[in-house]
């Protein structure tokens, strides 16, 4: 017989079953942490709860039961959606199945548009050679030559395919530039899942990568976002589906990725991180600027994926839904949207107050704060890490090979659940010191 005390420390469902790993690579993946509880974890019977009959949702009935424990891995891909404002919680069944079918129908059209300049996307392939040169003449790549033209044609045929409607712009050649290097990313993503052992699902993330550098060519694609990009296609069936997940992922994200020939888009944040750092271990920042650590390049990666090779797949995914349900604002959709008048905005502010219910704890901390500008969460999630291991940085590192050794010492040893708690408290202490000295 189970006592109720042995049920309360009941330590869960594993979740690893949800993203199986590949046999021959199961002694080099770390167990992930996260595990399905009852009661902490938002379960698909209290998701379908939040909603009225009409299918209005009360978000804020989620947020705590997301920040507590997560989401339920059935449930993930429909609650992201939502987190990362693609839909409105005040909107019926009826208004997300309108924006459903007109964004999958928007998707389908970028999608043809890409086509026509090179045939291979959506067509289940990809490749992962230069289909071009830097002047935009065709490759004598073989490599290139048997990926765009598989069956064996001739050299001529297999400019036609890949010079798609004529002569390039400069718009066109960058985009057919990164084309293999997406490829080559696509390979190396999350390979250790068995999902990503059919070509399919491959071809999915390439289509939906190379369609993104087209749509948002501003940006266009940089390493990194293929790792960002691969969970959705696994929590979203559909396609177009997907793509907008992570475009939306990528409105809070892209300045990270923006470069100039002089410096990448995730320095500024760098330079947060730097100042927030100086805020709440004054000794550790100084120890990192002696070793040459000031300008904090050693935690790209962390801020780039947002800790994705930190943590184990299942528990990287538990991570980001608590920070997006702690950081949720109900005003995401709109401001996404851009469709709201300034009459619109101006009510929005006026009803601020009485909709911080259904914000996240950490945006309703900013809210309190309002007259300091608002960093995100994982700035206060690399900071919560590195002061974690402030008294090892301080007593080991003498040099930055030492500083970067420890960090990648803490790979798939992190606990998701404690870094945000951790992230949540020195974002408390940030703000109560600099209000002090202001």
């Amino acid at each position: 017989m189970m006592y109720i005390g042995d049920m309360w420390r009941d330590p869960g469902t594993p979740a690893d079953s949800y993203y199986e790993v590949r046999a021959e690579c199961a002694d080099d993946v770390p167990e992930s942490k996260f595990r399905i509880k009852n009661g902490k974890t938002l379960s698909e019977r209290k998701w379908k709860a939040a909603f009225s009959p009409d299918g209005y949702l009360d978000i804020g009935k989620t947020l705590g039961r997301i920040q507590r424990g997560g989401i339920h891995p059935s449930i993930r891909g429909e609650v992201w959606e939502f987190l990362l404002g693609c839909y409105d919680p005040i909107s019926s069944y009826d208004d997300r199945q309108d924006i459903r079918q007109r964004r999958r129908l928007k998707y389908e059209v970028y999608k043809e548009e890409c086509r026509q300049m090179f045939h291979l996307v959506g067509s289940g392939r990809f490749v992962t050679a230069p289909i071009i040169l830097e002047n935009g003449e065709p490759t004598q790549d073989p490599i290139a030559l048997q990926q765009i033209n598989p069956d064996g044609s001739s050299d001529c045929d297999a400019w036609k395919k890949t010079n798609g409607n004529g002569p390039m712009d400069k718009k066109e050649i960058d985009w057919k530039l990164t084309l293999h290097q997406i490829g080559l990313d696509v390979v190396r993503t999350d390979r250790t899942l068995v999902f990503f052992e059919k070509q399919e699902n491959l071809s999915k993330l390439w289509d939906i990568l190379s369609v993104y550098s087209w749509f948002d060519s501003d940006v266009g694609y940089c390493q990194g976002m293929s790792d960002l990009c691969s969970p959705m296609i696994m929590l979203l069936e559909d396609e177009a589906d997907a793509f907008w997940c992570f475009e939306r992922l990528m409105r809070r994200l892209r300045g990270n990725f923006r470069c100039t020939e002089t410096s990448v888009g995730v320095e500024s944040q760098l330079s947060n991180l730097a100042s927030v750092i100086q805020v709440i271990d004054p000794k550790l920042h100084q120890h990192l600027e002696a070793l040459g650590g000031g300008d904090y390049l050693f935690a790209f990666r962390m801020l780039m994926v947002l800790f994705r090779r930190e943590f184990s797949f299942g528990d990287s995914l538990y991570l980001w839904e608590m920070m997006w349900a702690l950081e949720y604002d109900p005003d995401l959709f709109s401001m996404y949207e851009e469709s709201d008048s300034s009459a619109d905005k101006s009510e929005a502010a006026k009803e601020k107050a009485k909709s911080r219910r259904q914000c996240g704890k950490y945006e309703r901390e900013n809210l309190r704060n309002a007259g300091h500008t608002p960093l995100p969460i994982s700035v206060f999630l690399v900071a919560s890490v590195l002061k974690d291991k402030s008294p090892k940085l301080l007593a080991e590192a003498r040099g930055l090979d030492d500083v970067v050794k420890i960090l990648n010492d803490m790979t798939g040893n992190l606990d998701a659940k404690k870094a945000c708690a951790g992230a949540m408290k020195l974002h408390k202490k940030y703000l109560k010191k600099v209000k002090n000295v202001s």
